[in-house]
């Protein structure tokens, strides 16, 4: 691709009307309004599941990008840069803060050309505080990436990650073990 404009003007006016219609009528919502924000995220053409959580603070770049399910979250002040898909699978949760990053820049070549690709979160991971996840990341099944955390490769199903880059720091515990597995005999 060549250097210049990389969206058509339809595409730019899309994201202008989306971008007004947020902050509208939805950035200042309360939490409690959360059925409405995922109407307007639905209005726009994002994949939105009837009980995920959108809180009002979010922003999402471009809502066909964006896919929830069941119980998933972006929590207040996620900055969504769905310029490829992003998709949340259930109870995946992205905490305050934290920068979901679908789209980069070709460094290598002159032209600077935009380079896309998607994130998934997969089931019951996590993605903490002010973290940043790179594009063509997947968060693995139950994975943690922990706060300022930056990922820029896969991360393991059940392990969590701290760091820049972000490297593995421990294992978590599964969704099917017991709540005292790994607690230590007072929990017992």
């Amino acid at each position: 691709m060549e250097g210049g404009a990389t969206y058509t003007l339809r595409h730019r006016l899309f994201r202008v009307c989306w971008a007004l219609t947020w902050a509208l009528f939805a950035a200042w919502t309360p939490p409690q309004m959360v059925a409405w924000r995922r109407m307007l995220l639905r209005a726009f053409g994002a994949r939105i599941a009837p009980k995920a959580n959108i809180y009002g603070t979010a922003r999402i770049w471009y809502p066909p990008n964006l896919e929830m399910e069941d119980y998933a979250c972006l929590g207040p002040g996620v900055n969504c840069y769905c310029m490829a898909p992003i998709k949340l699978r259930r109870y995946a949760l992205a905490s305050q803060g934290a920068y979901l990053c679908a789209g980069s820049h070709d460094i290598h070549g002159g032209d600077f050309v935009l380079v896309t690709k998607p994130i998934t979160l997969e089931e019951r991971a996590w993605v903490a505080a002010e973290a940043f996840v790179g594009p063509g990341v997947t968060v693995g099944e139950g994975a943690v990436l922990g706060a300022r955390a930056v990922a820029f490769r896969d991360l393991e199903p059940w392990t969590a990650y701290v760091g820049n880059p972000a490297q593995p720091s421990g294992s978590r515990r599964g969704k099917d073990e017991p709540l005292t597995a790994g607690l230590g005999p007072r929990a017992k």
